[in-house]
């Protein structure tokens, strides 16, 4: 679920298709669908129709991270910021 916040996060106001997103962070579709299904049910994440914008395609969902989500985002990028920098300081 990280690296769907990371991906989601980088561009939290825009909308994502599944496929970029399996693209980008290299989950398997099984995999990511099931997760943004989740995140959709705990609020987290956004989720709508977007007619295709070629005829002939079919409709597609995008996603966006929703308040709370981005506000998660942020939380696990500080925490994870916080932890690395904590390993650094015990390295040293």
């Amino acid at each position: 679920m990280l690296l769907l916040l990371e991906a989601l996060s980088a561009h939290a106001q825009q909308w994502r298709h599944g496929y970029d997103l399996m693209k980008e962070t290299g989950l398997l579709s099984g995999t990511l669908y099931p997760l943004l299904m989740r995140m959709t049910e705990q609020g987290l994440v956004e989720a709508e129709w977007r007619e295709p914008e070629q005829l002939g395609r079919p409709a597609r969902h995008v996603y966006r991270l929703t308040n709370a989500g981005l506000a998660l985002a942020l939380a696990q990028a500080s925490a994870g910021s916080g932890a690395a920098a904590s390993g650094k300081a015990a390295l040293a």
